[in-house]
């Protein structure tokens, strides 16, 4: 798939939601839990997939899961046990920029 800034990704194995804040412009397989994510809002918690039990990590609300060299960032909406992951990689937590000091 080729997502969009703004795109808002289900997972089809958990609860786990996202919006696209920024993508490449290039073909990427956003996947959680092993299975690829589907466009929708992720209100209705029908699940349609088994997930792979290696690849249940979990996600946190609010939290964002970036890949700097594929330039894709994700803002986590619904919470759930699936890993997020990008074209089989798995993505990590993106870590808060520091506060420039205040003296």
């Amino acid at each position: 798939m080729r997502p969009r800034v703004g795109q808002m990704l289900a997972s089809t194995v958990d609860t786990t939601a996202v919006i696209v804040v920024r993508c490449p412009d290039e073909e990427v397989e956003i996947t959680c839990g092993g299975t690829a994510m589907a466009e929708g809002s992720g209100t209705s918690p029908a699940t349609t997939g088994a997930p792979d039990p290696e690849l249940m990590g979990g996600s946190l609300l609010g939290k964002r899961y970036a890949d700097d060299d594929l330039g894709l960032e994700l803002l986590c909406t619904r919470p759930g046990p699936g890993t997020l992951a990008a074209n089989g990689v798995a993505l990590p937590m993106k870590s808060p920029k520091p506060l420039p000091a205040s003296d």
